[in-house]
């Protein structure tokens, strides 16, 4: 069996989502521990710490929108060579690994900013940019993979 440029291409986005998606379940999940130890105790905290928890899932959004572009590139060509989907691998890099590290430490921010609103809860605003911050690196790594798709000629 011979494989073409086309699956190794499709793998690649495959992977992508995959790995976008690996990284938020990972990140909320992770979260989710903190956070439900903070609800056992106090409840009053929903709100805050539901944020908390659900900010290291946009990651897997992300890696699905750089799914979803490199496959519009992939059916809008009529053949696709090894070299053209190793071009697609390296565009498509930043976002598979950017998404799934970013969620793993946003996460590890989130559990740190439930700790601070646990005992200080006037203090969401503030304790809610240290994660947002970590957020900053998944959209670069979105934004990286939009701009060096542009470069691939498929």
């Amino acid at each position: 069996m011979i494989i073409d440029g086309k699956s190794v291409a499709l793998i690649a986005a495959g992977l992508t989502a995959v790995m976008g998606g690996i990284g938020s379940a990972w990140g909320v999940g992770l979260a989710g521990k903190s956070t439900s130890a903070v609800l056992s105790e106090k409840p009053n905290l929903f709100g805050q710490m539901l944020v908390l928890q659900a900010l290291p899932g946009t990651q897997g959004f992300y890696a699905f929108i750089a799914m979803f572009l490199a496959l519009g590139r992939i059916n809008a060509a009529t053949s696709i060579s090894i070299a053209q989907a190793l071009q697609l691998i390296g565009a498509l890099l930043p976002a598979m690994f950017g998404e799934l590290i970013s969620a793993y430490w946003q996460a590890v921010a989130s559990c740190g900013a439930a700790q601070m609103v646990t005992k200080q809860p006037e203090s969401f605003g503030r304790a809610v940019i240290i994660p947002a911050l970590v957020e900053t690196y998944a959209i670069l790594s979105l934004l990286a993979t939009i701009l060096l798709l542009g470069g691939v000629t498929l």
